[in-house]
C-alpha cells in the first residue's frame, strides 16, 4: 500500500453531516460525490479505511479524483471543500482588443509566399505584433473557433 499525503479523519460530527449529505437528493453531484469519497476514505476508528483505487471504482471517479477530494478536505477544511467552485487557473491569454486583432489578421491576405495563414503563422504574428507574450496555436483554433 502506498504512502497517503493526504490521510481522512473524520469526527463523528464530520461522519454524520457526510452520510447525511450523502442519503438526501439535495446537494449537488459533486458535494454528494464528494462526501462518499471522504466517508470511504476515513481513517479514523469508525471509518473504513479503504484505498483510493477501491474509493474511485465504488465511487465511479478516477483515483486522482479520490486523491484531490482528500486533499482539498485536509488542506480547507470539510464546509470548504463542499462548498469549493472550480476556478480557471489562470485569466485567458487573449482579451477582447487581441481577439479583434486575430480575427483582423486571420481575415487579411496571408504573408508573401503563403496561400493561407495557418494556425502556426497567426500564433507567431500576435507575438510578432506584440499583442502577446506567447501563445500556443490550440488557443488561436479555439478563439477562432469560437468567433468566426
Amino acid at each position: 500500500m502506498s504512502h497517503k499525503r493526504y490521510l481522512v479523519e473524520l469526527s463523528p460530527g464530520e461522519r454524520t453531516r457526510l452520510r447525511s449529505l450523502t442519503a438526501t437528493g439535495s446537494p449537488t453531484t459533486k458535494a454528494r460525490r464528494r462526501a462518499q469519497i471522504w466517508l470511504f476514505c476515513d481513517q479514523g476508528p469508525e471509518g473504513p479505511a479503504w484505498t483510493d483505487a477501491r474509493t474511485a471504482e465504488a465511487v465511479g471517479v478516477t483515483e486522482m479524483t479520490v486523491s484531490r477530494a482528500r486533499r482539498a478536505l485536509v488542506e480547507e477544511g470539510l464546509e470548504a471543500a463542499l462548498q469549493r467552485k472550480p476556478r480557471p487557473p489562470r485569466p485567458p491569454k487573449l482579451d477582447g482588443t487581441a481577439e479583434a486583432e486575430l480575427v483582423r489578421l486571420a481575415c487579411s491576405r496571408p504573408p508573401p509566399g503563403r496561400a493561407r495563414w495557418t494556425l502556426k503563422l497567426l500564433a507567431a504574428e500576435l507575438v510578432a505584433l506584440e499583442v502577446v507574450d506567447s501563445i500556443a496555436p490550440e488557443t488561436v483554433r479555439r478563439t477562432l473557433k469560437k468567433t468566426l
